[in-house]
């Protein structure tokens, strides 16, 4: 299947809304919102939304199939991290390499802003770690009952990709 991958802007806000709400629809336990909070957010929240991080959509078909937001911490001391957000492909894109190359996208955009990328990722969630670990990230932790979700709670890997070759120093060393 033949997919090509754009930032997207506050013209996509109907696509992204979709997108996202069949996200937190089909997987409740893969996100820390709800797909009720999010559907009650406004069209112009969403498009704020879209301007504030950079967010990177892979389009199939005329549409759009799967999305990956990029947010830089902005704390003083935490400048060099940088997260990704709200992964999620569809179905009939798993499978063809769309969901690295979206992964892959975010990541070149990070690499020239952040010296490190940060994501969390539900334990249960095999595939998905599989896929970012393919993407070079690494577990470094697991934030036990991170989400409680329908009376559930959900255990969170947190892994990391660093973009320099020789990290500074850390505290214990």
């Amino acid at each position: 299947m033949d997919y090509s991958i754009r930032m997207l802007t506050a013209a996509d806000v109907a696509a992204y809304r979709a997108l996202r709400h069949e996200a937190l629809v089909n997987h409740p336990d893969a996100y820390a919102s709800s797909a009720e909070s999010f559907a009650a957010r406004g069209d112009d929240d969403l498009a704020a939304l879209l301007g504030q991080m950079a967010f990177f959509g892979v389009f199939a078909e005329g549409t759009l199939g799967g999305i990956v937001a990029f947010g830089q911490t902005k704390g003083e001391r935490e400048q060099h991290r940088g997260w990704l957000y709200q992964v999620y492909v569809q179905q009939r894109l798993r499978g063809t390499g769309a969901s690295l190359a979206l992964i892959e996208t975010a990541v070149a955009h990070a690499r020239s802003r952040v010296i490190q990328l940060h994501l969390m990722v539900g334990a249960h969630n095999t595939p998905a770690i599989g896929l970012y670990e393919k993407a070079g990230f690494k577990t470094y932790g697991t934030d036990p009952r991170c989400l409680l979700v329908n009376g559930r709670y959900i255990d969170e890997h947190m892994m990391v990709r660093f973009f320099d070759e020789a990290p500074g120093k850390t505290e214990n060393e």
